[in-house]
Formats: C-alpha cells, sequence, structure tokens
C-alpha cells in the first residue's frame, strides 16, 4: 500500500472511530445536544476543538497502531509480537499527553484559549486527562476513538504471542483474544488516569 493511500486510510478510520464516542459523549451530556442544536458560538467552539484537538491526536494514535498492526503480519518478523503491543501502549501514553499539551498550548497562541497563557494551557492536560478515561470530557471520545487501531493490533498479537497463550486458555475459545485485547485496551485508559494523577501530585 503506498504512503498516501495508507494516510488516507487512516484518516478516514479516525473520522469514523470518532463519530460514535462523540455522538454518545453528546447523548450523555445533560443539555450539551440542546445547545449545540442551537448552533452559534457554541457549535463553532465544539467543532474547532474536536477538528483542531480530538481528530489530531486520534489520527497520530490510529497511525501508529496501523503501522504496528502492518509490521505483525509481516511473515518474516522474527520474536515475540507482545513487544509490538508494548510499543503501542507506550506510544498512545506519550502521543496522548504530548500531543494535548502542544494542541493546549497552540490554542493559547492562535485562539486566546486559556486566557491566552501557555503555562495555564499545560498546566490544565493532567487534571483534564484524569477524567478522560472515565469518559467524563471530551478528551475521553478521542481516546476512547483510537480503540478501532488497538484491536487488530491487539488481538493480532494475542494469536501469535506465546506469553498471551496462557492467559487466553480459560476464556471462550473464538472470542477470548477480542475479550484480552478489550482488557489491555481498557488497562491503558487506567494508566493514564494513574500517570496524569501523579503528575497533578507533582503540579501540586
Amino acid at each position: 500500500m503506498s504512503g498516501f493511500r495508507f494516510l488516507r486510510n487512516v484518516l478516514l478510520v479516525s473520522i469514523a472511530g470518532l463519530i460514535p464516542p462523540l455522538a454518545l459523549f453528546v447523548f450523555l451530556s445533560p443539555g450539551f445536544s440542546t445547545a449545540l442544536s442551537q448552533g452559534g458560538p457554541a457549535l463553532v467552539r465544539f467543532l474547532r476543538q474536536v477538528l483542531t484537538n480530538g481528530l489530531p491526536v486520534v489520527f497520530a494514535i490510529n497511525y501508529v497502531g496501523f503501522f504496528l498492526y502492518a509490521l505483525s503480519k509481516q511473515t518474516e518478523r522474527r520474536g515475540d509480537p507482545v513487544s509490538l503491543v508494548a510499543i503501542d501502549v507506550l506510544a498512545r501514553l506519550s502521543l496522548f499527553f504530548c500531543l494535548h499539551a502542544l494542541i493546549y498550548v497552540l490554542s493559547a497562541d492562535w485562539y486566546g484559549s486559556f486566557g491566552g497563557d501557555r503555562m495555564t494551557a499545560i498546566s490544565v492536560v493532567a487534571p483534564t486527562l484524569a477524567r478522560s478515561a472515565y469518559f467524563e470530557n471530551v478528551s475521553g471520545v478521542y481516546f476512547y476513538a483510537t480503540f478501532v487501531s488497538a484491536m487488530p493490533l491487539y488481538v493480532t498479537a494475542i494469536k501469535q504471542s506465546k506469553m498471551f497463550r496462557k492467559a487466553v486458555e480459560p476464556l471462550p475459545f473464538v472470542a477470548g483474544p477480542f475479550i484480552l485485547a478489550a482488557a489491555m485496551f481498557a488497562a491503558t485508559a487506567v494508566l493514564i488516569t494513574i500517570l496524569a494523577q501523579a503528575i497533578l501530585r507533582i503540579q501540586g
């Protein structure tokens, strides 16, 4: 697959992956759907936030996830694919934190968000991400939108890995890899919360 086609596919999957959790978040947030349906500044700010913050974060994480998935499918590759899962988890954590910080700083510069103060923008990253795993803010939408790139890699790695074999054995034969893959994704969400809370303690 050509580089352009790969980028296009990742972008399309990222957009498609954003829609369900975004719709669910709007539906579950009291009064939010009503405010957005009225249009005006609220809708403009929300769309800008999704396009300038959400889509870049989801695209970057999905790009890494699908790239690692492609590596896992290479027949000549040696070594246990659990290493690719470890790389993916570290990349998800790093990109989720770093891209949020970068985009918040740029938003302060370009749009005057956070009072136009870069330090304020950086200081709100940890408290925002600490609640994202619980789907309490739109950052949670962005993380769960990357589920689409995690599952193919994790399921493939679980099926191929000797290390995961014993963990899958007690689970249903067909659904086992999918259940374990979903659990691994959920564990990554927990790690985001733990890291964010640790940063909060340091900041405090």
